[in-house]
């Protein structure tokens, strides 16, 4: 089966670069060149290793990652040509107006989209995620939004991000092209879109009941399911606290010990792991750091055994399977 985003983005990588860490912190000091620096150098270790997808969203550092990308396309133009921009709207802060909130309006979809694309230095991205669900979301006027941005050539495919299947058939009704993406928290640490299907009939699944079938949705629907998250703070490949539940201490030495019989890097067996599923997820990794990036890239060269896979989701579930 190819990978569903490669269908639809025939350059799209199987690991995607998370942009969240570039450009600072979350204030409101400019970003300069140490900022850039650094983001040339995660982009590189990046694509050293195959990555072509770059996740972005309009809130990262306040719009300080788009920006610095934005400044590295000024000074390397052909830059912008070498990757796939993804990014992300509808997450608002508190201001004047109100409180933080969600917007999915036709007007902020617009407007937020257009300033992306004015902090990012270009004239399009190629993939447009609405960020959060918005309860007060009308898909006609979604659809509108979309529409407008792609007839004017500044997105060319949309996504959405922490959507249930329910929200995502409900919206794909109103619009006149199909949604690419739905990117959610999946790692060994957040384990609820597995034990959705393998504990639904008995009382272990009753916290995973929100996942229904958002999973087989998406993978009959063609929509590439993407990880936020996926190294699960680093917990189980090297950098857990000491007060970690134990279920955790004990996957991170199942990880290194995995890691030492294929030769990789632990990050490499955490993501393979995630690899591994028939979904064919694709991890958002959040490193900036350019060695942890090429470690994750150490991922690709990895094929867990089906037992290999189930002793990592069992010691990281910390019971067995009913």
């Amino acid at each position: 089966m190819p990978h569903p985003l490669t269908a639809a983005l025939p350059t799209a990588s199987r690991l995607s670069l998370g942009c969240m860490g570039l450009g600072g912190g979350w204030d409101d000091q400019p970003v300069n060149d140490g900022h850039l620096a650094q983001a040339q150098a995660a982009i590189e270790a990046a694509q050293s290793v195959g990555i072509t997808l770059f996740d972005h969203a309009d809130i990262y550092t306040l719009g300080k990652a788009e920006r610095t990308f934005g400044e590295l396309f000024r000074r390397q133009p052909s830059l912008r040509d070498t990757m796939l921009l993804q990014t992300k709207c509808g997450i608002r802060f508190g201001d004047a107006a109100g409180p933080g909130r969600f917007d999915q309006s036709r007007e902020w979809i617009i407007t937020a989209a257009e300033a992306s694309l004015q902090r990012l230095n270009t004239d399009h991205v190629d993939i447009l995620l609405l960020h959060r669900p918005d309860p007060l979301m009308d898909p006609a006027e979604v659809a509108e939004a979309f529409d407008r941005l792609h007839a004017a050539g500044k997105v060319r495919h949309f996504g959405v991000s922490n959507m249930h299947s329910g929200q995502i058939r409900w919206l794909a009704r109103s619009l006149g092209r199909p949604l690419v993406a739905n990117q959610l928290e999946m790692s060994l640490n957040k384990l609820d879109w597995l034990d959705a299907g393998t504990c639904f009939n008995d009382g272990l699944g009753a916290a995973t009941l929100p996942w229904f079938d958002t999973l087989q949705h998406c993978q009959a629907e063609g929509i590439q399911l993407q990880s936020w998250g996926p190294l699960a703070k680093g917990w189980f490949s090297g950098s857990a606290p000491a007060d970690a539940p134990a279920r955790v201490h004990a996957t991170a030495d199942l990880v290194k010990r995995l890691a030492g019989q294929h030769g990789v890097p632990t990050e490499a067996i955490v993501l393979a792991w995630l690899l591994k599923h028939p979904a064919q997820i694709q991890p958002v990794i959040g490193t900036v750091r350019p060695e942890r990036i090429r470690a994750c890239g150490a991922a690709l060269q990895v094929q867990l055994s089906r037992e290999e896979w189930y002793q990592l989701y069992v010691s990281a579930r910390g019971q067995r399977l009913p």
